[in-house]
């Protein structure tokens, strides 16, 4: 069976990586599904989205918030580079529905708080 190697990286560490049967990024132009065999492409991440892998090996999805940033996809490598980006188990869902109500509350032009705290509550599979 083809595989992709995959890997989800910020700044600060390397999130994920490993051998995956799919990878579901959402981008500025739409969702995108990659499998094996995929097409060379290089996207822009949606800033508050969340980024899907189902591993090769069969175990549980792995969820991610991922702030801005791009994914590449050469061969069958996809390298996901976001700006700021979580597990869906290393997310504080109270802390993010606090997040979220201090977004909601400050009124401001720019929702980049607001879609990245819901997409924080999203990975973490909680109601947003």
């Amino acid at each position: 069976m083809a595989t992709l190697k995959v890997g989800l990286v910020s700044p600060e560490r390397e999130v994920w990586a490993g051998e995956a049967k799919l990878v579901v990024a959402q981008t500025i132009e739409g969702q995108l599904g990659i499998l094996p065999g995929h097409a060379p492409v290089l996207g822009v991440l949606l800033d508050g989205s969340v980024v899907t892998i189902e591993p090769a090996d069969g175990s549980e999805k792995i969820r991610a918030m991922v702030g801005s940033g791009f994914f590449s996809i050469a061969g069958d490598e996809v390298s996901v580079l976001a700006e700021q980006a979580e597990l869906a188990h290393e997310i504080d869902v109270a802390d993010a529905r606090r997040a979220l109500e201090e977004a909601l509350s400050a009124g401001d032009a720019d929702t980049t708080a607001e879609r990245r705290a819901r997409a924080r509550l999203l990975a973490a599979g909680a109601d947003a």
